[in-house]
Parts: C-alpha cells; structure tokens; sequence
C-alpha cells in the first residue's frame, strides 16, 4: 500500500521540533542536497495558516531586498527555502525582525544546504549565528530507503533496499529519482548494477567536459579502480606522468573524486552514483578495455577477478572457471558473500548449460550461508526453473530451513538424498547431510543430529567445508543425547586444528551453546561473544544470530539483564535484513524475559510478537516462544497462564532433546505452575522422569530448578522437613554458579513455603533475600511481590492492633483484590487457596463496613 506522505518519511521528529517552535524564532533546516529540506518545509507551511514562502537561488544573491519583495513582509509564520542563496539585505531584516520586533511575532524557517562549497560565506555564516534552533535532516537508513520505495509503489526486499541506500547514501531525492527512472525487473534481480540518476549523470558529464583530458583520464581511472585507490595506481592506469596533484585537485573541483580521508595517496570517486556515471560516460568498449589493464595493476585476486567481469561483456570460459575457483576457495574459508557474488559472475559468463545452473545453485547457496536469506530468496524463481538435481533441492531445503518452514526443507532434502549417488558426487551427498545436520538441530533431533553428522565427514576429506560444517554442530547434537565431555573434547579437538576463518566462527558458537548447556557460564560467554562479529572473511550471519542469542540468554542468566537487551536489541535490524527468520523467537525469548520481570508490559507484549511472528514449523522456534509466553505469564503470578504456554511441550511432537536437563529451562516452570494450580498429584507425575534424567546427567543448574519445583509439591503437600531438604539442596547447587536469577527465584518460593508453614521470621529472612537480588536485577514484579508477602507474613509489623484495622495478610489481599485481580488470581500471587482468599475478603469487609469490591478499590483510592 502506497504511503499518503512519503516527504515524512523519517522526518516526523523533525517535524516535531518545527511544530514545537513558539514564534519569535529563527529556525534553520540545514543538510545535505537532496536530503528533504524543502518537502519538509513544505509540509510544515501547508500546517501553519497564513504562512509565507520564498526561494533564495544562486543568480539573486545580489538582488537586494528580493526575497522580500517575495514574501511581502516579514511578520507571521516565513518559510525561505535555499536561504544560503538569499540576498544579505533580505536576510538581515529577518534577522532584525525575529530580534527586536517582539509584537510582529515572527517565526521564520530558512532551509540551508550543508556540505555545497559554493554557498557564499556571510550568508551562510549569518544563518548560523542568527539561528535559534537548529533542525539538521539526515541521510535515510537503509530501512527507511525501503519504506520511502513502498511509498512509491516499490517494495523491496532489505538486501536490495541496503544496495539501494549504499548506492544513493540514503539521499531521498536520488532514491526517488532512481526509483521512477530504472525498470521495475531490476529492482527483483540478485546482484544489478544500479546507474547513477538522470540528474546526476547530467551533473557528471558537464563536470567531465570541463576537465582538461589528463584530469579526465584521471576521473576514469579512479572511477575503474574504485573507492580506495592508491592514487600510484589510478596515475599508471591513465597513463599520467609527473605530478599528479594538480590534476586530482581538477577533478576534486569538480566533483568527480575525492581523497581518501586519511591522506593524499589514495583517492577515489565521491559516492557509488558518480562512479556509475563517469563509467557510463565513458562507453563500453572504453570501460571494457579499461577495467582489463585495471586487472594488471592489482594484486587482490578477488578485486582483479571482478575487473575482469567488467572486461567481459560476453562469456568466458577462461574467467568463469577461475571465478569458480576463487569462490571454492572462499567458501572453504567461509567467506559466502565474496563465493556467492563470484560464482553469480561465474554463471554469467558461462556457455556450457550444466555448468552455468550448478554455478547458480551454488551462489544462492553461499548467498544463504552469508546469512542473505532475501537476495536467494530473489533468485528462487530462477533456480526452480533449473533441471532438478540433488544439488539443487539441497540449496531450496537449506533456504527453506532458514526461513523456518520446517515440512518444505523435509520434502526438499528428502527429494535431495533420494537423487544423489554418493560414490560419483561425494561431495553433493555431504553437503545435503551437512543440511539434514541443520534441520535436525531445528527439530531439536540430537541422535538424528549425530548421525547426519557423521555421514557428513565420513564422505569427504576432513577440511572439507560440509565436513568442518558438519562438526561443528555435531556436538550440540551429542550433549543433546546426554554425551557431553564426548562432545567438548571434539570442540577442543576441532578448535586445534581449526583456528582462523569463519569456519572458526562456527566452531566458537557451537562450543559457546554447549558451555551454556553444562552450567559453564563464563566459558560460553567468551566464546559467544567471539563469535558474534561476522568480520570472518565475510563471517556467517546466521552463526552470528545464534551466537547474540544465546550470548543474550547467558547474560540473562548471569544477571547482565541491561546487556541482555543490548545483545537483543543489536541482533534485530541483522534478524531483519538478513531473512533468517529462524533465530528470531530465541532472541525475542530473552527480550520478553527481562521486560516481564522488570514489569514493562508493553514492551514485553511487542517482544512477545516477535517472537510469535513468521511460521513456527521448526522447535527451535516453538519452545522459545512457548517459554518467552509462559515467563510472561508467571510474571503475572497467572500459574494457569503457564500451564497453557508451556502445554505444547508435553505434546507427542515435543519429543528429541527439548527435555534434556540444561537446554530448555520450561520443566521446572511447568510444574511450579501444576502446584500452584492445586494438581499435586500431576506435579509428582511429571517431575520425577526429569529429576532422574537431571541426576544421571549431572546438570547442576537443571537438578536445583527442579529441586525447588519438587520443594513447593512438598510444602503444599504438608511435608514442611522434606521441603527444607529440597529447597537447601537447591540453594547449595546455586552457590558456585552465577544464576542471580535463578537464586533469588529459588529464595522466593522457599519464603512462599515457609510463611505458609507458618515460619514467618525464617521465611522473612529467606524472602528478604530474595528481595535484594530481584531489586538488583531490576525485576519491579516481584520486588513487589516479596514487598507483599514479607507484608503478609507481618513479622515487622507491630502487634495490638486497633479496631478495624487489618492484619498483613489482609491487607496484602485487599491490595491485590482493589488492583483488580480475582480471587484465583490473589490466591496464586499469595501462595494461598481460594477459600483462603474469599475468608480474608469478609473479614475484610466487616472491618471496613464496605460490601464489594468497589467499594474496596474505592476506599483504597481516597
């Protein structure tokens, strides 16, 4: 749907600070050309009555007194657009006006370009000085460059949106330029090359005519060579001799190169848009023979094989198969984004027909491996038309796995298998196991995880890509299956002999996952947030998202709450852009987590769509979202919430590794709420299978979860000795790890117990704890929580009560009954039965002479 007002895109805020402007006032919108000053002064005086308008341009900056003469006057509400290019006279009388003639109430905004060299130096210096607020418009981002091309009816996807802004410099005037001027097939292609606007181009070409034919050589050759070009290089390739400062200080002049920030030995063009402009108005064959002696001048091979590409206007066998070579080597240390767009220009130039579809299907290949799930997705269409091969349904499973669509990767790679023959394609049959290796981690399948794994590396050398792939997550699948010392010693051993590239980088997050699953907490946050960055030679982005993810949980854990939504909130626009919807609820699971706690329901509600959005096929992403809703609605002290979030895990579906001790943190919850709910018996029933497997598997953290869950189904069930022993043994499990959390919710449910028990001043003591820790977390519900039950528990309280006046449990009911919950909900935050509740609630109400709830809420608020 078209945007009613695309001139506001991204300039509501400033917007805003005009509106909020109280008259007399001189406002200045200053930034770069293009960049919306004029639409939104525009905006703005179509907001304002009466408001006046006027231009300031190049050729009347002599003319005195003409943009006076323009507006007729200088009181009320003024708008001077290109007031750098306005005569002094005009501008210091409404200056003077704004200053000193209080009762003409004037406002005037004058927009001024920024960055124009030619801008006349008293104007613009008076502009600033007279300003009294400063409105400064930047560039676009590049997911405003996507939603600016919605509003025009273009929509794309965010890769081709941030090609898009990268080419422009989010500069809205040459997006729209270029939206309205390049056909609407390009903007669906992987990889085109975007032309410079029809302004700009114009802009170009009269710079380029201006320019006496060294500097022009010049110009060429640095646009050839790129940004960043030794200015040795591009002196060479023009065939310049002597000094070659002049000439670059001709072409900087004239807007056709710049130098590189850090000095005078390298230079390049301005922005993507003149590049592609100075290179169009060269011609093709002069570009083509330009971009093939370019080749000779540079060393990096990738760099010399895309001059080459520029040089081949029609394919070559020769290029195509040295492209292709590159790219495996690339691919073999990681790099995807540099294998992906060499084997796109492998296809290119490829006549042979098997040739030129299997270099296809293996750049949407690496295109998914550098985390681009939207530019493969793009090619999709593309690579369905192919003939169908095993190589070509393992790249559609392996997209379909990381767009989270769990039934097509199992058509797509069972199609795949039941294609390739392993002895003549080894490598094909690894790689279609590497990708059976991903969607059985998905599936949360750690036997069938390990198994593909090892089909994997039996079929090809050991440093094969599919086989280092496939290793790397093996051992998640091991500690999955209750083998995890099996599955550290082959991190240790894969680490040795895998030290650098982005393979490392997998190697790292696998390690890091595990570390976080055996308790090892410190271990796994160096290692998670090793492998965060994706500077691997390119890196993995979706190895980067799964590494902030669960870097996000271990910081949740360890109480680094505020770092936890750092860690969420950088992986968003990364989630976004990449396609790779499949790591999303787990980072949604902590965000909704720490908002919950920290009683930020509205945020915690928009982290919970989150983490609901996109298909849910897969349980890696169904778990986290059925936690991150149970953690919401245990914030909420709603037991009965919990039982329904976490209800599908029980489910016949939810088999595999979701139950193994130390992944998934849902057991305990799940039977804190079936206590709470009054379903002892079932609490029984369901812990004891997962205290076993806890025990035999030696997970600390999982066995003290559990421990306080068994703790409370003791306590309630009157066996007050038994669940001091469990809540002790939990609370001594906690002592050597660094759950803040978890302590302090283990201290809080024994406090619950023990007041319940009727030992108030032990529970006081215990709950207090808990209290400290919460307040240091930042968890305002149950701060508020224990506030209410150290209350209830009234051992601070002193005794001889008045007439009429309430004990603390009564008063910590009447609270909570005003506040609108109901008595299921009452009973559940205070630990208590219904019944308990309704007789507090009479007493209540004999002592105060009311007899509703009303009434109650009413009282309470006056």
């Amino acid at each position: 749907m078209v945007h009613r007002r695309p001139q506001l895109i991204a300039r509501a805020a400033a917007l805003a600070a005009l509106e909020s402007v109280a008259a007399p006032a001189f406002v200045l919108v200053t930034g770069p050309a293009g960049v919306g000053r004029t639409a939104l002064a525009d905006e703005f005086a179509a907001r304002c009555e009466g408001a006046r308008r006027a231009a300031g341009a190049p050729w009347e900056t002599g003319r005195a007194g003409g943009v006076l003469a323009q507006l007729g006057g200088a009181d009320g509400v003024v708008i001077v657009d290109d007031a750098q290019w306005a005569d002094l006279e005009s501008l210091r009388t409404l200056v003077s006006t704004v200053r000193h003639d209080r009762d003409a109430r004037s406002l005037v905004v004058a927009t001024c370009v920024s960055g124009d060299h030619r801008v006349p130096a008293a104007a613009l210096e008076l502009l600033h000085r007279a300003a009294t607020t400063t409105v400064r418009l930047e560039p676009l981002t590049a997911p405003e460059t996507g939603e600016l091309a919605a509003a025009h009816g273009v929509l794309l996807h965010p890769s081709m949106a941030e090609r898009l802004w990268r080419h422009t410099g989010g500069i809205p005037r040459h997006v729209v330029q270029l939206l309205a001027e390049v056909p609407r097939s390009t903007w669906a292609r992987f990889d085109p090359d975007l032309p410079a606007p029809a302004a700009v181009a114009a802009r170009v070409r009269e710079g380029l005519a201006s320019c006496s034919p060294e500097a022009r050589r010049l110009v060429e050759a640095v646009a050839v060579l790129g940004p960043g070009t030794a200015v040795r290089d591009a002196a060479s390739l023009a065939g310049v001799d002597g000094d070659v400062l002049p000439l670059l200080d001709e072409a900087c002049a004239a807007g056709l190169a710049e130098f590189a920030p850090h000095g005078l030995t390298e230079a390049g063009p301005p922005d993507a848009m003149v590049r592609a402009a100075v290179l169009a108005a060269m011609g093709p064959a002069a570009a083509a023979d330009a971009h093939r002696r370019a080749a000779d001048l540079i060393e990096d091979p990738v760099r010399r094989m895309h001059l080459l590409v520029a040089a081949s206007p029609v394919p070559d066998a020769a290029v195509a198969d040295r492209l292709d070579e590159l790219a495996a080597e690339r691919a073999a240390e990681g790099a995807w984004g540099v294998a992906a767009s060499l084997l796109s220009d492998a296809s290119r130039l490829t006549d042979d027909r098997l040739k030129r579809e299997s270099r296809l299907t293996r750049a949407v290949d690496a295109l998914i491996g550098a985390g681009d799930a939207f530019a493969a997705a793009a090619l999709v269409p593309e690579v369905e038309s192919l003939r169908e091969t095993p190589l070509r349904n393992a790249v559609l499973g392996y997209l379909a796995i990381v767009r989270g669509r769990a039934a097509e990767a199992e058509t797509r790679l069972g199609r795949a298998w039941g294609l390739v023959n392993t002895g003549r394609e080894p490598d094909v049959a690894a790689l279609i196991c590497q990708r059976y290796v991903l969607h059985s981690l998905s599936r949360c399948r750690a036997e069938d995880l390990v198994r593909w794994a090892d089909r994997a590396i039996s079929l090809v050398p050991a440093d094969a890509p599919a086989a280092v792939e496939a290793a790397a997550i093996r051992g998640l699948g091991l500690a999955g299956s209750g083998r995890p010392d099996e599955a550290l010693a082959g991190y240790a051993e894969l680490a040795e002999r895998v030290q650098h590239g982005a393979q490392a980088q997998r190697i790292q997050m696998g390690r890091g996952w595990l570390n976080l699953m055996v308790d090892a907490i410190d271990e796994a946050r160096v290692d998670l947030e090793i492998a965060v960055p994706t500077t691997f030679l390119g890196g993995s982005t979706r190895i980067s998202l799964w590494a902030r993810g669960w870097l996000a949980r271990a910081q949740f854990l360890a109480g680094e709450w505020d770092g936890a939504l750092r860690t969420v909130a950088e992986a968003e626009p990364l989630l976004d852009r990449s396609g790779i919807v499949l790591a999303g609820p787990l980072l949604a699971w902590t965000a909704v987590a720490v908002h919950a706690l920290r009683g930020d329901w509205e945020r915690a509600e928009e982290a919970l769509r989150r983490a609901d959005a996109g298909p849910q096929d897969y349980e890696i992403m169904r778990v986290p979202s059925c936690l991150a809703r149970a953690q919401v609605a245990e914030a909420r002290a709603d037991a009965a919430g919990v039982l329904r979030a976490l209800r599908p895990l029980t489910m016949p579906w939810a088999g595999g590794s979701i139950d193994e001790p130390g992944l998934w943190p849902w057991a305990d919850m799940y039977a804190h709420a079936l206590v709470l709910e009054g379903k002892t018996a079932d609490a029984d029933a369901f812990l004891a299978p997962h205290e076993r497997l806890a025990a035999r598997r030696g997970r600390v953290s999982a066995r003290a979860r559990l421990g306080a869950a068994r703790g409370r189904l003791l306590g309630t069930q009157g066996d007050v000795d038994g669940a001091r022993a469990a809540f002790d043994e939990a609370l001594e499990l906690l002592e050597d790890l660094p759950l803040r959390y978890d302590l302090a919710r283990v201290n809080f449910a024994y406090g619950q117990i023990l007041r319940r028990a009727g030992k108030r001043r032990e529970a006081d003591a215990v709950i207090s704890a808990a209290r400290d820790v919460f307040a240091a977390l930042g968890a305002a519900t149950y701060v508020a929580r224990c506030d209410r039950e150290l209350k209830a528990g009234g051992v601070h309280v002193p005794r001889g009560r008045g007439f009429g006046e309430l004990t603390p449990q009564e008063e910590a009911v009447s609270q909570l009954v005003a506040s609108g919950l109901s008595n299921r909900e009452v009973a559940a935050e205070l630990f208590l039965s219904t019944k308990t509740v309704q007789y507090h609630l009479t007493r209540i109400y004999a002592k105060l002479g009311i007899r509703s709830r009303a009434e109650l809420a009413a009282r309470r608020r006056s």
